[in-house]
């Protein structure tokens, strides 16, 4: 009886729930986050899709897409090496046979640079820069003065949004999705001193802010965020630093945000316990590995012994693991065809991807 008591319940509250909270409880997102291929690379990327993430019963592939996509609204910001929609609407074609819900990421708020080179938004709309006072380096290294590791645009230029949200609807529709991951990791830059409309504004604000403005956008359609976890974590009191977590205050935004984001927790050298953390404060969280099978196996154990140890609202909040490459996808692919030819950072990338899911395949 109380097993048809369930099911009326979740069916009747299903349709106020994001997708991946509305997920059987008893149900891990099995993972797998990647830049979107190149066109020359998109043949090889399928048979990748379907020989290797669908057998390993892989059910979220999120595509970091950016600019590389031939966006309509916006011509101006698409990149040089651009999907079209129909190759696409060949890969959602592909990952709906095989049980993947598809998701795109545009990076916003931080990541509009990398190095010494702007990226599309702020290279064609200068006006958004959070620091515009802040120069490219001819020759970029780290730590420089200026604390530049990735620019910023302005949370609260009035204009910023009509332009971004456009892409986001684009990419939405054209995925057939109704999860949106919006990045907003390692963000150094907000709240400028020199920012006519952030200077003196509390930044967990300025961050939560941002997260709700997109969250809220989304909701309008029916649609979910993601992000990653970084800047919801205390760096000073935990000890993680300024990558893994907050050294700007931005981590007081995690009582902020709407309690439907989900977050992607990410820790690479260390099987860092926050997930634990996350899921107490009422958001769904996924633990993501990278380059070191040891890492990922202990935070596969973790979530095993959260999801068995804990009552249920907190289990049901541990979705599950997603494994994260931070190469480009031709890399990737490289390395796991011809290992023999990798350097040890993609080969470790590659043992990592086959470790977690052959953990997460012993799970029923």
């Amino acid at each position: 009886m109380q097993k048809y008591l369930r099911i009326l319940f979740l069916l009747a509250v299903a349709p106020f729930l994001s997708p991946a909270l509305a997920r059987d409880s008893t149900s891990v997102v099995r993972g797998f986050c990647i830049a979107a291929p190149t066109p020359a690379e998109f043949k090889r990327f399928t048979r990748f899709v379907e020989e290797e993430l669908v057998t390993r019963k892989v059910n979220t592939l999120i595509l970091r897409v950016d600019f590389n996509y031939q966006y309509k609204r916006h011509p101006e910001l698409v990149d040089t090496q651009a999907l079209s929609e129909s190759q696409i609407r060949q890969l959602v074609k592909l990952c709906k046979a095989g049980g993947i819900n598809l998701i795109p990421q545009i990076n916003l708020l931080g990541h509009q640079s990398w190095a010494g080179q702007l990226g599309k938004l702020l290279a064609v709309y200068p006006q958004f820069d959070e620091t515009p006072h802040v120069k490219m380096p001819e020759k970029y290294a780290w730590p420089n003065p200026d604390g530049l590791y990735c620019k910023s645009y302005c949370p609260l230029h009035p204009d910023v949004h009509g332009v971004v949200f456009e892409l986001v609807d684009e990419l939405m529709e054209v995925f057939e999705t109704k999860d949106f991951h919006a990045g907003l990791d390692e963000v150094f830059y907000i709240g400028d001193d020199k920012c006519p409309r952030c200077g003196g504004r509390d930044k967990a604000e300025l961050f939560a802010g941002e997260v709700t403005k997109i969250s809220n956008h989304l909701r309008t359609k029916g649609r979910t965020l993601w992000l990653w976890g970084d800047r919801l974590l205390d760096g000073k009191q935990t000890g993680l630093g300024m990558w893994e977590a907050s050294m700007n205050n931005t981590h007081r935004a995690v009582d902020l945000i709407p309690k439907d984001v989900v977050v992607c927790d990410w820790h690479y050298e260390r099987a860092e316990a926050t997930a634990t953390y996350l899921a107490m404060k009422g958001l769904p969280v996924i633990t993501c590995p990278w380059d070191k099978p040891q890492v990922a196996q202990a935070q596969f154990e973790q979530m095993v012994s959260f999801r068995k140890n804990s009552n249920s609202a907190l289990a049901g909040r541990y979705l599950g693991m997603m494994q994260t490459i931070w190469t480009g996808a031709g890399s990737f692919m490289d390395a796991f065809y011809k290992p023999e030819t990798a350097n040890d950072r993609l080969k470790g990338q590659v043992e990592c991807f086959k470790k977690l899911f052959e953990s997460l395949n012993t799970l029923n």
